[in-house]
Order: structure tokens, then sequence, then C-alpha cells
């Protein structure tokens, strides 16, 4: 089965928006219609009842994530502010983690979606 690439996508696309220091602002984005689309292709025909994103962090190279924040604000596109300085400098990968909550019949069944990035931290 394909799958479409309805999210998470994360916002900072550039190198340098891939430098991380201080206080940012992590936000991400999901396309609806794709979203809608892969939903009906799995037969989860019903309404989205929630969109939840999950943020984490770890240096490269480690196993252990850090959850830096989660937001269901999908208007706003998932905000969660995170001090960089929480953690030394270094290379990291971010993992953004979108699980979205579908009726189906009686139930709910929750679909996810993970996309990981490298940044910097230089604090």
């Amino acid at each position: 089965m394909q799958q479409d690439n309805w999210g998470p996508h994360f916002v900072a696309t550039s190198e340098a928006s891939r430098i991380l220091s201080g206080r940012i602002l992590l936000k991400e984005n999901v396309d609806e219609g794709l979203l809608r689309r892969d939903l009906d292709s799995m037969g989860l025909s019903g309404p989205v009842v929630r969109i939840m994103n999950n943020w984490y962090i770890r240096s490269v190279g480690q196993n252990t994530w850090l959850q830096v924040g989660t937001s269901d604000r999908r208007d706003a596109s998932f905000p969660v502010l995170w001090d960089s300085a929480s953690v030394a400098n270094g290379d990291y990968e971010v993992l953004e983690q979108m699980n979205v909550v579908v009726k189906h019949g009686s139930n709910q069944q929750v679909v996810a979606r993970m996309n990981t990035v490298k940044v910097a931290i230089q604090n």
C-alpha cells in the first residue's frame, strides 16, 4: 500500500534554519487533503477526531529520545516552545511524531507518521 506524505513536515527547511539556539518555536504542517486520501485508502472514512503532535530530541548516535513537548493545536501548526539550553551544543536529531485519531465505526483508530531532521545546537 502506498502512503501519501501528509505529515509531519518540519517547518525549518533551510540549512540555516537547522542551527538552533535559545528559545525555539517548533512547528509543523499537515496536508489535510493527502491525509484524507490516505485514511480513505485504509478504509478509515470516519471523521478525524484529534491530531496530536509529539516532539523529541536526541544526540546523533544515541538511542534515547528526550521528549521536548506535545501539541494538539492544529490551527497554529502544532507549536511547542523549547529552550535549546536544556541540552549541550552538538549535533542532534529532532523527531516529530504525528498521531491522527479517526472515528472508525463505534471505535477510534490511531494512524501515526514520523519524520526525523538533523539539527545543530549552538547555544
